[in-house]
C-alpha cells in the first residue's frame, strides 16, 4: 500500500521501541509500547531507490555502446562487447527487479512521532 501525504493511518501491528534516554545528564534506559490500532497522520513520505553498484553502471555503460555502434563495430570486437553485457546481464535483472523501499513520518494522536518508519507498519484508517 503506498501512504500519502495528510492520510490517515493505524498501528497494524504492536510496536515495541527500546533505548535510552538522555535526561539531565544521566542515561536512563527506557521502553514504549504501542498498542495496534493507535491511529494518526502521515506527515512525510519518502522513497529510498536502490542504489546502482558499479556492475550495473558498466552493464548500462556497454549496452548503449553495444546498441548504438555494434552494427559498426568489427566481428571480433562486438563478439567480445557482446559477452560482456551478457556476463553483466544476471546483475541488471536483479537491480531492476529491486523495488523502492519507502518510509514515512506518522504523527500519532497520542503526540508520539515516529520518522524513518517502514510503510508497512500502517494500515488506513
Amino acid at each position: 500500500m503506498t501512504l500519502n501525504e495528510g492520510q490517515r493511518v493505524k498501528l497494524a501491528a504492536d510496536l515495541t521501541l527500546t533505548g535510552s534516554l538522555t535526561a539531565a545528564g544521566d542515561a536512563v534506559a527506557g521502553l514504549l509500547a504501542l498498542a495496534s490500532g493507535t491511529e494518526g497522520t502521515v506527515e512525510r513520505v519518502d522513497v529510498h531507490r536502490p542504489q546502482s553498484g558499479e556492475d550495473v553502471r558498466e552493464y548500462e555503460r556497454l549496452k548503449s555502446l553495444l546498441d548504438s555502434f555494434g552494427h559498426q563495430m568489427p566481428e571480433g570486437s562486438r563478439k567480445q562487447l557482446q559477452e560482456k553485457v551478457a556476463a553483466l546481464e544476471p546483475v541488471w535483472t536483479a537491480f531492476q527487479e529491486q523495488q523502492p523501499h519507502v518510509t514515512v513520518r506518522v504523527r500519532l494522536d497520542n503526540g508520539f512521532v515516529l520518522d524513518g518508519t517502514d510503510e508497512e507498519l500502517f494500515a488506513s484508517s
